[in-house]
């Protein structure tokens, strides 16, 4: 049976992920997932595929705030509760073509990120007020669904047998191994065939005997369309000199998706259909449905 062996947030949109062995399941996916997002002066969203030194953006939980690191700068504190945010002004961005609103953190982290990015910049705190759908394309089976400054969808769920295949196929060209972080996923599965995520149409998570929660299913509606960003070497914040278009160009020999108009997929993306609330836990069991449609 498939096991959760890893699970990642990644608290301010496009810089580092945090691995944790438990996470707690909000309707929005994993709790603080994507709740800040960097933007311009203009309120336009800052990512890896234009900056991509923000990979060197590290984050960490502390008991009340989110700590802030990068290379260079002083640390970095803002609040973990958007509701601790003294009189912020509300602001209305966009994540690709979806409107998104979000509360600005002030100033000093305004300094921070325009410092270490070089333009002016805002750390934006997802505004818990407002709701951002998902596209209702993919929502008919939940009733709806919600997120906040992801790309699409609540939830990024990958096998880690598929990066296995991966770096196999990436090794008998000479080209190095690439770990998972490059694919940004919340929740990676061990017990999947290579690829056997595309065809998971559910994820079933009963909570642990003597704990309290309650069971968990997951919807996956939509294979992930990778853009440039797995290049980036999370590490250092920058493509890898000798191999600058790897993994993209071992990817786009098998696994370009005539379905998504020829586009690289790796992944899948979740919605929760069941058990927001509960805790997710590195080591759970998770009964996968396979479906091959018609």
């Amino acid at each position: 049976m498939p096991t959760i062996s890893e699970l990642f947030v990644y608290p301010i949109k496009s810089c580092a992920g945090i691995a944790l062995n438990e996470a707690r399941l909000h309707a929005t996916g994993l709790e603080y997932d994507r709740g800040w997002m960097v933007v311009d002066a203009s309120g336009a969203m800052l990512t890896q595929r234009a900056y991509p030194r923000m990979a060197l953006i590290k984050v960490e939980f502390g008991e009340r705030e989110l700590v802030i690191r990068a290379p260079g700068m002083s640390e970095l504190r803002t609040p973990l509760d958007a509701a601790q945010l003294h009189a912020p002004q509300k602001v209305q961005t966009v994540v690709w073509r979806d409107a998104a609103y979000g509360l600005d953190t002030g100033a000093a982290s305004a300094a921070w990120f325009s410092n270490f990015l070089g333009l002016p910049a805002r750390l934006l705190r997802f505004d818990p007020e407002r709701e951002r759908t998902v596209d209702p394309e993919y929502t008919g089976s939940t009733g709806g669904a919600t997120t906040h400054f992801a790309d699409g969808f609540p939830l990024l769920v990958i096998g880690q047998a598929s990066l296995d295949d991966l770096n196999v196929r990436l090794n008998s060209k000479g080209a190095p191994s690439i770990p998972m972080s490059r694919f940004r996923p919340n929740i990676v599965l061990t017990g999947l065939e290579a690829y056997e995520e595309d065809y998971v149409e559910s994820l079933s998570i009963e909570h642990a005997e003597g704990q309290q929660g309650q069971d968990v299913q997951l919807q996956l509606v939509k294979l992930c369309a990778r853009c440039p960003m797995p290049t980036i070497d999370q590490a250092k914040g920058a493509p890898d000199p000798d191999w600058p278009n790897e993994p993209t160009d071992t990817l786009s020999v098998y696994r370009a998706n005539p379905q998504r108009g020829g586009k690289v997929t790796f992944g899948n993306n979740a919605l929760v259909a069941r058990g927001a609330g509960a805790w997710l836990r590195v080591g759970q069991a998770v009964e996968a449905e396979i479906g091959f449609g018609d």
